[in-house]
């Protein structure tokens, strides 16, 4: 059977709601539902506050005591939802790992990277401190580090930004987790770099089989690299589909906008003074949820119906659910 078609994790209508100090309840994610094949690269796409990263934490409980979940996130048929801390401690980095979205930020200033590689390692197969330093270092080198030694007793300050990455993707990947979450892991880099990550998630995800779960806001960052992706607007997944069809034919109005969006700034390339569209309109805020689409306000294809219901989800080509009324009612 091929693993990749098996469903190895299913979020069930996921709503995460946050409280403030003053009562005031914030909808981050509302009825989120998504599918990980075994072995799949599928990326989340979209602006920045649409709930991508509360999306990546409730997979490892690490919303906070102001976060309230409801509905599933299984892992092979385990609910993460109902575990205690105790439970999601040992999954954490075994099973389902995450890869920072700042390393600078993440790893500990005083410690080394082999050292902080090693801590995870230690966390879950406790052992002799000897053959774990030795996967450390064979850990190193499969991650591209040609001075393996210098860089397990570097400091992070001492690394530059691409090696912090890779650290942090060590750390991740220690202890071969089913399943990768990569939150913006190329969004402090340049191009080339971006290039060098985006390849080294690949080898991992052939090697190990590992399914990746990658989140970002530039399309871009998915050519080539997802099999499938899943929009995000306003907490709500709008369209999902395989990266190749969405390119080819995107079909909600946020999508097309995103995607005219990342086209034109490749088009525009260095030169200066070259004004990128932009999507028009206010972005959508959760603390003003209507009955209605909530991208209507900066839809140009809106009509009257979308003013006051949500869409459903329709099916305009197979496999290719999309909320928009422009496909069904």
């Amino acid at each position: 059977m091929d693993r990749s078609s098996e469903p190895f994790s299913q979020v069930r209508d996921l709503a995460v709601t946050y409280r403030s100090e003053n009562g005031a309840a914030v909808r981050a994610l509302d009825g989120v539902s998504l599918e990980i094949r075994s072995g799949e690269v599928i990326g989340i796409l979209g602006e920045s506050g649409c709930g991508k990263s509360t999306l990546a934490r409730s997979f490892l409980g690490l919303l906070g005591p102001n976060a309230r979940c409801e509905g599933t996130i299984l892992i092979r048929g385990q609910d993460l939802l109902t575990l205690s801390g105790k439970e999601l401690q040992a999954i954490r980095g075994r099973k389902i790992s995450i890869i920072p979205q700042d390393p600078a930020v993440a790893l500990n200033p005083v410690l080394t990277s082999g050292a902080q590689i090693g801590e995870v390692l230690r966390a879950h197969f406790p052992g002799p401190a000897r053959p774990r330093r030795a996967q450390v270092m064979d850990l190193l080198s499969d991650l591209g580090f040609d001075h393996r030694e210098r860089v397990y007793s570097a400091y992070p300050h001492q690394l530059s930004g691409g090696q912090r990455q890779r650290i942090a993707i060590a750390q991740a990947v220690a202890c071969r987790p089913d399943l990768l979450i990569a939150d913006e892991p190329t969004s402090k880099l340049d191009r080339t770099l971006e290039t060098e990550i985006i390849a080294l998630l690949s080898k991992i995800r052939r090697q190990h089989g590992t399914a990746i779960l990658v989140i970002g806001h530039d399309p871009t960052l998915f050519a080539g690299f997802a099999d499938r992706m899943a929009v995000m607007y306003a907490g709500r997944i709008v369209e999902v589909g395989s990266s190749s069809e969405i390119f080819r034919r995107p079909l909600h109005p946020y999508t097309q906008a995103l995607l005219r969006i990342a086209s034109s700034a490749v088009l525009s390339g260095s030169k200066a003074r070259v004004r990128l569209p932009t999507i028009e309109g206010e972005s959508f805020t959760p603390t003003s949820i209507g009955s209605g689409c909530r991208f209507v306000a900066r839809c140009s294809d809106r009509m009257e119906v979308c003013t006051h219901r949500y869409p459903g989800e329709f099916l305009p080509e197979p496999a290719r659910p999309v909320n928009c009324f422009k496909y069904g009612e």
